[in-house]
């Protein structure tokens, strides 16, 4: 865990930095109304790679690694596989190296780049995005989940056409991700509910769908294992690991009702906030049906990663006196979150050949 704690220190302080010497463009639209520095944002997009990029175990990296070693990318054996993207991301990959750590390096640093580029565009408060990416647990999925944030992190990145209502290119960047991981489609009906006002009927509707799922969830798990039972994803329905921790659910819950609480103010001072504040209730929604069964959860990465572009705005949702107590408020919170997740309850350890720190 000493690297991980070195590596939120570090990208705490130079993301607070890039924004404290942050630039007020003049001209132009910017949605987060400021630009941090381009230097100290490329400072914190590298220790996020070098610490994802590096690492040698946690989650599925290990299984990852072995199959990158054992397997011969050919295009018959591509083909005959699910996801073909990441098979000749692979294939192409293995014409470079031979050893696995070139994939688990190389995305990493597509995943990390990509998600740190959106929220250097999109969050107010840079460092409280960046901050929230670690101790919410997001950064230690990405690690546990690679193909799917993979995915995850690709759509993240259309966030621009997702809000410019560019239909095309966000379908096929979203077909383009569905090729690491086929479950980034449901993004494309989830464009035509996104674009309707926050908090309007349709949100209602949404949140009553969840709860309906989580009281009759017998029901609903027998008709969707029926469903895929025979495609590649049939598999889950052996999935026995529980339900996520209902303390997760609270930390996905607590940036929404802040905004809801201040959501004339936000939608005043963040006009694309609707997509946002739409996208991470049905992270929400998701995560609550996962207490169900935490299959689920997995589903909920490509909207909780709007969360993390949500939190960086709800400071400005309080008044000028209380915003200080608020920002220390997430730090000090969030870190003890990040501590019971990672030391208390999963004790992660952290191995690397390149870090020899315990």
């Amino acid at each position: 865990m000493t690297i991980l704690w070195i590596n939120l220190a570090l990208v705490f302080l130079l993301s607070y930095f890039a924004r404290y010497f942050a630039l007020i463009p003049t001209g132009t639209y910017i949605p987060a109304t400021i630009r941090p520095s381009k230097i100290l944002m490329l400072g914190t997009m590298l220790c996020f790679v070098l610490v994802s990029g590096l690492r040698t175990n946690i989650g599925d990296t290990f299984f990852y690694m072995h199959a990158f070693e054992m397997h011969d990318f050919t295009w018959d054996f591509i083909l005959s596989q699910k996801d073909i993207g990441f098979g000749v991301l692979q294939m192409i990959l293995r014409l470079q190296s031979n050893d696995a750590q070139i994939l688990i390096f190389t995305t990493a640093a597509i995943t990390n780049i990509l998600i740190i580029f959106v929220l250097y565009k999109y969050s107010r408060l840079f460092e409280i995005s960046i901050y929230f990416y670690i101790t919410g647990g997001l950064f230690l999925v990405s690690m546990n989940g690679l193909r799917q944030f993979l995915a995850a992190s690709i759509v993240f990145a259309a966030t621009n056409f997702l809000i410019e209502r560019s239909t095309l290119k966000y379908f096929l960047i979203v077909i383009f991700a569905s090729t690491f991981h086929i479950s980034a489609l449901v993004l494309i009906p989830i464009y035509f509910f996104v674009k309707y006002r926050a908090w309007s009927k349709a949100t209602l509707v949404l949140l009553a769908f969840a709860l309906l799922i989580v009281l009759g969830f017998e029901w609903f798990s027998s008709f969707l294992f029926s469903t895929i039972k025979d495609t590649q994803y049939g598999e889950y329905q052996s999935f026995a690991e529980g339900g996520a921790n209902f303390l997760r659910v609270g930390v996905c819950s607590v940036p929404i009702i802040v905004a809801y609480m201040g959501r004339e103010k936000l939608r005043r001072i963040f006009p694309e906030s609707d997509y946002i504040v739409n996208l991470s209730l049905i992270g929400l929604a998701i995560m609550l049906i996962a207490t169900q069964n935490w299959i689920f959860a997995r589903l909920a990465i490509y909207f909780q990663l709007y969360q993390i572009i949500l939190v960086g705005w709800i400071v400005k949702l309080f008044s000028e006196r209380q915003q200080r107590f608020v920002y220390y408020g997430i730090i000090v919170c969030y870190f003890l979150y990040y501590y019971y997740e990672c030391v208390i309850s999963l004790n992660i350890v952290y191995k690397s050949n390149f870090f020899n720190i315990p």
